[in-house]
């Protein structure tokens, strides 16, 4: 992203505020056992931990050795950063740390590359709700994925069940802002939005409408486990922005709108 580029909606300077909603969890990683020669510990601790839907888990490599932590569904891979959100998850001795976010109830295993053949391994047991909740006004807000704080979907639950959605993100290769939005159908549990992004605008004075181009995105379809969690399915099919899920975490709820 250049660093140039600095003009953004003002909810956006929220997404930076730890949300009030998650719980954190600690879990070490590795380390060295005392005496006068330090042996590395190749376990995790604790091996086995239960939160909540939406907590969050810090691994923290306390040493010893190369390690990572490696979820067995490969929803995610961490080490110096994740994969995928702009670290990397490759197996380091250096002493990192990376938090990981489950917004979905569950079990996830996971284990280090380097060591996960000599035991080990943990689990995460996610509780929560397992069905997804009708999608009402109290949705409507600002959302995003703690654990990539910096972007983040503004909703508004409108009349005869539609739903507005605007994504505030950037370009797949991080030149440039990209904001695409759309309105689509509320059917019951689930909402699915056809998003255009918007190009050829200039700034005013030399705005010529004349230039905007709409150009179809693709696909945004939204669920919720509770009031303040859900996920975004997306598929595009412009340029390289491809197919995946965002996990969602609310930040921001409307005066006088509650939800269910």
């Amino acid at each position: 992203m250049r660093t140039n580029v600095k003009i953004w909606p003002v909810w956006l300077l929220l997404l930076a505020v730890t949300s009030s909603w998650a719980a954190p969890h600690n879990v070490t990683v590795g380390g060295t056992t005392g005496g006068y020669y330090s042996n590395p510990i190749l376990m995790f601790a604790p091996v086995n931990l239960t939160i909540a839907v939406g907590d969050t888990v810090t691994f923290t490599n306390a040493g010893g050795a190369p390690h990572n932590v490696h979820a067995d569904d490969n929803s995610f891979r961490c080490a110096q950063g994740c994969d995928g959100q702009g670290g990397d998850g490759t197996p380091s001795a250096a002493l990192w740390s990376a938090t990981v976010t489950f917004n979905q109830a569950g079990t996830f295993a996971y284990h280090c590359d380097v060591h996960g053949s000599m035991g080990m391994i943990g689990s995460i047991t996610v509780q929560g709700a397992t069905g997804n909740m009708p999608i009402t006004a109290g949705f409507t807000g600002a959302w995003y994925d703690p654990a990539q704080s910096g972007h983040g979907i503004f909703l508004e639950v409108l009349p005869n069940n539609l739903l507005l959605a605007a994504w505030y993100t950037f370009t797949p290769d991080g030149t440039q802002q990209a904001w695409f939005t759309g309105l689509g159908a509320i059917t019951n549990t689930t909402a699915v939005v056809n998003a255009d992004l918007t190009t050829g605008g200039r700034w005013i004075p030399n705005f010529d409408p004349t230039t905007v181009v709409n150009n179809p995105w693709g696909t945004l379809t939204f669920s919720f486990t509770d009031c303040n969690h859900g996920r975004v399915d997306f598929s595009s099919t412009y340029g390289n922005y491809g197919t995946n899920h965002m996990d969602l975490q609310r930040l921001t709820q409307p005066v006088g709108v509650t939800c269910p």
